[in-house]
C-alpha cells in the first residue's frame, strides 16, 4: 500500500493523486485502504516517513570511524544522490515535503548528520581554515537538490543518460579542486545574510559551532 502511494505521489504529486488511483494500483479496495489511513494525508505521511527511514538507514550502514569525515560526507551526498535515482519512496518523500509546506523536510533526516561530520572535518584540519561548515552544509543542500532536479528532467528518458551519481561524482570534484586558474577572477568571502542561524564571516570571530576562529 505504501508502495503503491508512494510511486503514485512520486509520478502525480500530492494534488493529483487521489486515494482511489493509489488503491487500484495497489490492488485492495478503498475501504482497506481507508481502513489503515482514514485521509490521504495521513497516506502521505507515511510514505514520507518511509522515505527518511530508507534514507537514514542506507545512511547508517556508511557510517565508519576509519573514514576521513569530508571524505564521509562525500559518500553521503552520493548515497543520497542513488537513494533519489532508485527509491521511489524518497523521491516521493521530497516531493511530498516541497508540496506540503507543513510536512517535515526529507533533509531533516540527514543534515544533522552532515554538519556534524563538517564540523569533525573542520576541526581535523581537513577543511581550509576559511571554509565554516555552515557554508559546506550549504553547498551539500544545492548538490542534493540539483541531483534531484536533473533525475525529474531526465526521468522517462533514454537509460544511457549520465547517473545522477556520476553527475555528482563530477561536481564534487569540481568543488574540491576549484575551477579558476585565474587568481584575478576570485571573489572575496562573501559576507553571509544577517538573521537566526547565521554564522559570521570568516576572520570576523570563531565559528559558533567549533569554538575555532577562522585564519584568513
Amino acid at each position: 500500500m505504501i508502495k503503491a502511494a508512494a510511486e503514485e505521489f512520486d509520478r502525480h504529486g500530492y494534488d493529483a493523486t487521489s486515494v482511489a488511483r493509489i488503491s487500484a494500483v495497489a490492488g485492495l479496495s478503498i475501504g482497506a485502504v481507508a481502513f489503515h489511513f482514514p485521509s490521504k494525508a495521513q497516506l502521505a505521511d507515511a510514505v514520507q516517513q518511509e522515505g527518511r527511514s530508507v534514507t537514514l538507514a542506507a545512511l547508517s550502514r556508511l557510517a565508519t570511524d576509519s573514514t576521513p569525515p569530508l571524505r564521509l560526507v562525500i559518500d553521503l551526498t552520493l548515497e543520497l544522490a542513488r537513494l533519489m535515482e532508485e527509491e521511489p519512496s524518497v523521491r516521493s518523500a521530497i516531493r511530498l515535503a516541497r508540496e506540503r509546506p507543513d510536512a517535515e523536510s526529507w533533509s531533516d533526516a540527514w543534515l544533522p548528520m552532515v554538519r556534524g561530520l563538517l564540523d569533525r572535518a573542520y576541526e581535523d584540519g581537513q577543511l581550509r581554515t576559511d571554509t565554516l561548515p555552515a557554508d559546506v552544509t550549504m553547498l551539500v543542500e544545492h548538490l542534493t537538490s540539483g541531483a534531484e532536479a536533473y533525475l525529474r528532467r531526465r526521468m522517462g528518458s533514454h537509460p544511457a543518460f549520465e547517473s545522477a551519481v556520476a553527475q555528482l561524482k563530477r561536481v564534487w570534484y569540481l568543488a574540491l579542486v576549484g575551477v579558476s586558474a585565474d587568481e584575478a577572477l576570485l571573489l572575496g568571502r562573501p559576507r553571509p545574510t544577517t538573521g537566526p542561524g547565521r554564522e559570521q564571516q570568516a576572520g570576523s570571530g570563531p565559528d559558533p559551532a567549533t569554538g575555532v576562529k577562522p585564519v584568513g
